[in-house]
């Protein structure tokens, strides 16, 4: 039995990979604890094996006011998270960051391939934030503590908050929608949470860049969503000079329509194993289409 603590009580990942492992049965002993007030520093990380630490403040502000309480929370308190497992006697500490230390998305129409050779290049304080809380853990990696760095890309599912409902709801709504391609990697909750199992199986440390499979354009994305609630949404190149003028002047455009993926040979281990679900088949789960009873991989209930 492999026992794991899970730091961000109600997290929507955390929730996901708690969920994911007691699907297992007694391979996996999971708890998790919030990090809000103080208290946690007197619980003892001594009886755990591994610490998935997922609590931090989301990319929801860019307001200069928050920069502080950023560093604050996503790096100090990573560090300090870090620190108290290795002292603990935990083995593997693995941190959720986020592609977003490479910066924005490129403007709309244009293309941003992340390689094995691209530097970290945050864009704003939550990402710098990501980085310098890297940097202070991997520095602890040694006398037998892994730590393992989660550079994921965008994250979606079922309950998903972002900019993933945004469009969901567009898609329902609208019947045309720029044709504009882009290339974007994206992370189904289901192919993180295997992830995160192999990961703690495998018991090693490093830097990871999970990604589906399959590259998502948003046009073909929302317009699969639309597919999934029987609604006929047509593709038109004419809005996509508009789209790359808007986007020279609102940064939201490019969230939406920039590119930002990773090259697949960053994302391979264990050669792709934790893609339990393609993408078509992501999008109908998260729509509530899913195929079947709702089984997803190994048949067991998650």
């Amino acid at each position: 039995m492999k026992r794991v603590l899970i730091t961000g009580a109600n997290s929507y990942v955390g929730s996901s990979v708690k969920k994911w492992l007691s699907a297992y049965g007694k391979a996996y002993a999971v708890d998790t604890i919030s990090l809000r007030d103080k208290n946690w520093k007197k619980s003892s990380f001594a009886d755990y094996d591994a610490v998935f630490h997922v609590a931090g403040i989301a990319h929801v502000s860019a307001d200069e006011r928050l920069r502080e309480q950023y560093f604050a929370i996503n790096r100090d308190l990573t560090i300090e998270t870090a620190k108290k497992a290795k002292a603990d006697g935990v083995k593997q500490f693995i941190f959720m960051s986020s592609i977003i230390v490479y910066g924005n998305s490129s403007a709309a129409g244009k293309e941003k391939w992340i390689t094995s050779r691209t530097k970290p290049e945050p864009a704003d304080f939550y990402g710098q934030s990501k980085l310098e809380a890297e940097e202070g853990i991997l520095a602890l990696e040694k006398d037998g503590f892994q730590v393992a760095v989660v550079r994921a890309p965008m994250i979606y599912g079922p309950g998903s908050k972002g900019n993933y409902p945004r469009l969901s709801k567009l898609a329902r709504k609208t019947p045309l929608f720029p044709s504009l391609q882009n290339h974007r990697s994206m992370l189904y909750i289901d192919n993180l949470c295997e992830f995160i199992r192999l990961l703690l199986e495998d018991g090693s440390g490093g830097i990871y860049y999970p990604q589906n499979k399959e590259y998502v354009s948003t046009g073909e994305m929302v317009r699969c969503i639309a597919d999934c609630h029987g609604k006929k949404l047509y593709l038109v190149g004419w809005l996509n000079p508009l789209v790359r003028f808007a986007g020279c002047f609102l940064g939201l455009v490019n969230k939406v329509f920039g590119s930002m993926a990773y090259r697949k040979d960053m994302s391979s281990h264990w050669e792709y194993a934790y893609c339990v679900t393609d993408f078509a088949e992501s999008i109908k789960q998260t729509e509530g289409k899913r195929n079947g009873a709702g089984k997803t991989h190994g048949g067991a209930d998650r």
